[in-house]
């Protein structure tokens, strides 16, 4: 049995690998050579991918209505802010919800007392959709692609940091309840993996970024980025789901490739308005 376990891990081990050496170059050579509407395209997709994963765990079977709502709202807010700018994808945001309200109100009738649809359609979009684009609006910055690398190269090092610490050396559980598989060692393997791969990627690529903002978007974003993927866990331990979806081989869905990222991508955007420029 043991070894049959530690087949299987080699197994989604070596699946992680694979999928990442397919995806990355193409996502890369997107961000690199695509124009923003193109970049733009590639997050609305990956939005939408993460709507209709998050309908499949919190709905399950039915809530058509609910679903549909999702969908196509989670596709217009990240339109909203490539067409234009914050305000727009929040004058979006805010009277999605206004319809989004109005239309539970037409269906009171179903069942009067339950506002369960409601809410997580709600939570829903706020999640994923207007969370991920913020990316979209980061692509806008000067230097918005180098920005843009900064975020995922913040997620993925520490990512990959905490994944082969808290393999080597985790001993003590982060927070079982939640996520039996996070450990301290590996968190702090991905605050410094974060860190460290942020520094380097800024003295090779973004020499503009001080060593100074740097180390705090590294420090600060490697913390929001797994709470972030403990919230995401949260809500399919709630579920009860493994996985979001099987999309990435090894990686599971979109929003387990996705989860760090809903909260380092607003943090990384507020911190160059409202700290460095």
């Amino acid at each position: 049995m043991k070894y049959e376990n530690e087949n299987i891990a080699m197994s989604s081990h070596i699946k992680r690998w694979i999928t990442a050496i397919v995806i990355v170059p193409a996502l890369f050579a997107a961000i690199i050579y695509g124009s923003e509407l193109v970049f733009a395209i590639i997050v609305m997709v990956l939005t939408l991918g993460g709507i209709v994963e998050y309908n499949a765990m919190v709905f399950q079977k039915g809530a058509l209505w609910e679903k549909n709502e999702g969908i196509i709202i989670g596709f217009l807010i990240p339109v909203a802010a490539f067409i234009g700018t914050i305000q727009l994808m929040f004058a979006m945001t805010t009277f999605a919800v206004i319809i989004i309200f109005l239309l539970f109100l037409f269906r009171l009738k179903d069942n009067p007392t339950d506002m369960t649809g409601l809410i997580k359609v709600v939570f829903g979009l706020i999640y994923i959709p207007v969370m991920i684009s913020h990316i979209i609006l980061t692509r806008h910055f000067d230097n918005g692609i180098l920005w843009v690398f900064f975020i995922i190269v913040l997620a993925f090092s520490g990512d990959v940091s905490a994944y082969y610490v808290g393999k080597s050396m985790g001993r003590r559980k982060l927070m079982p309840s939640v996520s039996a598989g996070k450990t301290v060692e590996g968190t702090l393997g991905l605050i410094g993996g974060s860190i460290i791969g942020c520094v380097i990627f800024t003295l090779i690529f973004f020499r503009e970024l001080s060593l100074i903002h740097t180390i705090v978007l590294g420090f600060l974003g490697s913390i929001l980025g797994q709470l972030g993927d403990l919230c995401e866990s949260s809500i399919k331990r709630t579920f009860q789901v493994k996985d979001s979806g099987f999309l990435f081989p090894g990686h599971g869905g979109v929003l387990d490739r996705l989860d760090s990222l809903i909260f380092i991508i607003p943090f990384v955007y507020y911190y160059n308005i409202f700290v460095i420029q």
